[in-house]
């Protein structure tokens, strides 16, 4: 496995007037962005990187120098910063450094183009005598497989630290996950926030998502609300761990409890939530999540707790009830198709992931719809590693093909924002929030089977 730990930059100057950066060098980090930096370089201070590339622009290269300094304090770090030109940020040269305010006023068409159709943005640049066609995002996309392309093949099984920007963040995790440059807009990444990615090879090759724009480090419990946010937050959480998930025996829809430890997880998520105003509370029909949800709502007496039996977990038929070694034995090469090609799995008397969307998004979308039509603003909804797996690649507008590229671990906390309400897609703005638990960056908790 290559693992790849991903950081935007600290705040910077133009983050705080609101203006488009685009590969402008004008703007500096701010005293936020610099003490910011510092609290990621603690965060990862646990980490031996093979190593470290940067963003040329300054304030990459101010986050990632601060970074280091902290990391040589706590461990023998060997790599040195390096930049590499495609971490640069995106070129926006007709907005650059123009107010966002502006932008909208002066590129109204453009600018809906953008929000609404990122990939078919275009501008047309001066090079020279020459005018060219210039897509932004399709642009983007292009130089973040060019760098993932070079460095997969160079570090090889090693953990490396990479420090960019909003923009080119986004389209590395967009090309490492084939999410489409059309839901560009579809993932968020917060100012010294980190994501964690697991690559088993090269780009194309199987990828997980371990954890998605993690701003605990900073102080902050969930990434802050988009500008003009007029919509729902959903907060997607996953049960906590049951004795079957700790010996990895496939559970499926026999209704097991939460063990001690789960409790606890489901406890540290209380706490760690205790504090977001949830409005309303959706959990599975099955007991261990109603269970999460309820100790999670111990904190939250007025809001009751309603049960979707669309959100139940998969059922895994004959197969429920045993560990991995005997549905070898039971179903030779079926576990593996299961690992590989899941979409194409049908379990023996149980469901296939065809019918897990249908009945898990059906439930979500009417969550998102009730929530919309009675002004609700953020909802708790809790369900299953399976249903959550789906319902990202929905978010996501994947195909259920890529179920494998999310991690949910027990007691984790996802969070979807429909920002603009029943017009706007999705935008998954953390993804696999696992701090409260204990384990730092990583995702700690047992893997556990299904």
């Amino acid at each position: 496995m290559t693992r790849v730990i991903i950081v935007r930059h600290g705040q910077s100057t133009y983050n705080t007037e609101k203006r488009v950066q685009g590969r402008s060098d004008a703007s500096r980090l701010t005293e936020k962005g610099r003490s910011d930096s510092t609290q990621v370089g603690k965060a990862l201070s646990n980490f031996l990187f093979n190593a470290i590339y940067s963003s040329p622009l300054q304030r990459a290269k101010d986050t990632v120098d601060i970074i280091h300094r902290e990391l040589t304090i706590h461990t023998e770090q060997s790599a040195i910063p390096q930049t590499s030109d495609l971490l640069m940020e995106i070129d926006l040269p007709l907005w650059q450094g123009m107010l966002s305010a502006e932008v909208k006023e002066k590129f109204r068409e453009d600018y809906r183009i953008w929000q609404e159709t990122p990939q078919l943005l275009r501008m047309s640049v001066k090079d020279g005598e020459e005018t060219r066609e210039h897509f932004p995002v399709v642009a983007l996309y292009e130089q973040a497989r060019q760098f993932w392309q070079e460095v997969l093949a160079r570090h090889q099984n090693e953990t490396i630290l990479v420090v960019g920007h909003n923009g080119i963040n986004r389209a590395l995790l967009g090309t490492a996950l084939e999410i489409p440059p059309e839901r560009y807009h579809s993932i968020q990444q917060s100012n010294c926030c980190i994501s964690v990615l697991n690559f088993s090879g090269g780009l194309g090759e199987p990828v997980q998502l371990e954890s998605l724009n993690q701003t605990q480090h900073l102080g902050d419990i969930l990434p802050s609300l988009r500008p003009n946010h007029k919509g729902v937050r959903l907060l997607l959480v996953r049960h906590g761990e049951t004795e079957w998930n700790r010996q990895t025996r496939f559970q499926g829809q026999i209704d097991v409890p939460l063990n001690d430890n789960g409790r606890q997880q489901a406890q540290k998520a209380a706490q760690f939530l205790k504090d977001v105003e949830i409005d309303f509370a959706v959990s599975s029909t099955m007991v261990r999540p109603k269970e999460t949800a309820e100790i999670i709502l111990q904190y939250h007496t007025d809001v009751n707790l309603e049960l979707q039996d669309g959100l139940r977990e998969i059922s895994h038929g004959l197969w429920e009830g045993k560990l991995e070694k005997e549905i070898e034995q039971e179903f030779p090469g079926e576990l593996d198709r299961w690992r590989t090609t899941p979409a194409q799995v049908q379990m023996p008397e149980g469901e296939n992931l065809q019918q897990v969307w249908e009945r898990s998004v059906a439930a979500w979308e009417s969550i998102v719809q009730t929530a919309l039509a009675n002004g609700l603003k953020i909802g708790l909804v809790v369900a299953h590693d399976a249903t959550n797996k789906t319902l990202l690649c929905h978010v996501l507008g994947l195909s259920s093909e890529h179920f494998w590229n999310f991690r949910q671990g027990n007691g984790a906390v996802s969070v979807i924002d429909y920002a603009l309400g029943k017009n706007g897609k999705p935008v998954l703005q953390a993804m696999n929030i696992t701090a409260h638990l204990g384990g730092g960056v990583l995702d700690k908790t047992a893997a556990g089977a299904l």
